[in-house]
């Protein structure tokens, strides 16, 4: 069962009790002509996923919505949403949980912390027909938390931010109207780079980066122009296009 409900930042929105994946339904509505831009939510997932593939556990009280866009920028800068999204997020759980505000970190590339731990994370999909579209998923620990995950993970009330996952859809929906103003379908991806390094995780400490063949090590030196991670490894730089962060300061 779903129902149209009312609209965020003029946007439309769209409620599930339960779905497998808000992504995946973006998507599917995609290829059925649905141009949006349209808010998907779901009170639980039975198959919500994280980046690689990995599962999402989704229980009730939690934040589970997909933005979906058509045509928001050339296909080659959309990847750059992530960082978009990271900063509309940080945005919104500022505005309702000021307490947790000044413990906000993004982890590269698309994960928000509390401290050291995971509080969300982001997942960027897209199809290409009948137009480019992209599903913009966020999942917020908003109640609970898994356990005996890769990276620690926390949710907004062990934070003691108690955070409907109503009122922080609102409050994400206003920062993410912004963030895409801001970002100007690729052509402010400056001023997004800049507003991420400032509220990064581990900028100028030593990290470690799971690659999809190896693990690396190095410091984090900040971002290249397309977001590429900058490692500095033995005195030479290198970008990081794609991987996954899991340490900071050896930890």
């Amino acid at each position: 069962m779903n129902r149209e409900a009312t609209d965020l930042a003029g946007v439309r929105h769209i409620v599930y009790e339960t779905l497998g994946s808000t992504n995946a339904e973006a998507l599917a509505r995609a290829r059925a002509g649905e141009r949006g831009p349209l808010w998907i939510t779901a009170k639980t997932q039975s198959a919500g996923r994280g980046r690689r593939g990995s599962q999402w556990v989704s229980p009730p009280g939690n934040l589970y919505a997909t933005l979906l866009l058509t045509e928001p920028s050339p296909p080659a800068q959309a990847p750059q949403l992530s960082f978009v999204a990271a900063l509309a997020l940080h945005d919104g759980i500022a505005s309702c949980a000021p307490q947790v505000g000044p413990l906000l970190k993004l982890k590269w590339p698309n994960d928000l912390l509390i401290g050291h731990a995971k509080v969300a994370g982001i997942l960027i999909e897209g199809e290409s027909e009948p137009s480019f579209a992209v599903a913009v998923g966020i999942g917020v620990n908003c109640a609970s938390h898994p356990s005996n995950t890769a990276y620690p993970a926390v949710d907004l009330a062990a934070a003691e931010a108690v955070v409907t996952p109503e009122a922080l859809l609102v409050s994400l929906s206003a920062a993410m109207q912004n963030r895409l103003k801001q970002w100007n379908r690729g052509q402010g991806f400056a001023a997004v780079r800049a507003d991420w390094l400032k509220r990064a995780a581990g900028l100028g400490e030593a990290l470690q980066v799971r690659l999809p063949e190896r693990e690396v090590s190095g410091r984090f030196q900040g971002l290249d122009d397309t977001g590429g991670l900058l490692l500095e490894q033995a005195g030479t730089v290198t970008a990081v296009t794609a991987g996954e962060v899991f340490g900071f300061g050896g930890r």
